[in-house]
């Protein structure tokens, strides 16, 4: 059977739905009966649509990022970074921080949850961000050799798990742009 296609608008609605309830509940309570019922909609347009409930909550994921990165090209790695930290507000970082901790969890009990992360998440973003430092090392901002280039994704998903640990204040906007400033740009050399 075809699938049919939802208008971007309601799927938008649908995905916000996840993400609330992924809020809410967390992944191990979050249901399709949940979302079915909270989007009006059936069990098996869902299932039609996505397929599974980790392919949902990450596509759901995926929607709610604020473009690609492989899409920003402000002519310095600095001004790169600093625009796409630009692209998501405090409030938003910290809806998107508590969610990404719960899911931390789920990616263990739930190897399909990760397999889905990483295929239609993780690896379109670490595919943006490589574009990315590649644009700077051939600009000659970056020395293609420089040893911290393969940890710099490591360095800012450890940032965002720190900053609450560490001083349990919320990642936002200004403490990323000066980590970015004082710690990652400086490891590449710039």
């Amino acid at each position: 059977m075809a699938r049919t296609r939802l208008t971007p608008e309601r799927a938008g609605e649908l995905y916000e739905a996840v993400l609330d309830l992924l809020r809410e509940v967390g992944y191990d309570a979050l249901t399709m009966d949940a979302v079915a019922a909270r989007t009006r909609s059936s069990k098996a347009t869902l299932y039609r649509q996505w397929g599974s409930k980790p392919e949902l909550v990450a596509k759901a994921l995926r929607h709610n990022k604020p473009g690609n990165l492989a899409d920003i090209d402000t002519g310095s790695l600095r001004g790169d970074f600093h625009t796409a930290l630009s692209r998501t507000d405090d409030c938003q970082m910290e809806k998107d921080a508590a969610l990404m901790r719960g899911l931390s969890h789920a990616v263990h009990e739930y190897p399909e949850l990760l397999q889905a992360l990483r295929e239609l998440l993780i690896e379109p973003e670490m595919t943006g961000f490589d574009q990315m430092l590649q644009r700077a090392v051939d600009r000659g901002e970056l020395r293609p050799d420089n040893p911290a280039l393969k940890y710099i994704p490591h360095m800012l998903v450890g940032a965002l798990a720190a900053r609450q640990l560490i001083e349990d204040r919320p990642v936002d906007q200004a403490f990323l742009i000066d980590y970015v400033d004082s710690v990652v740009l400086p490891a590449l050399g710039v």
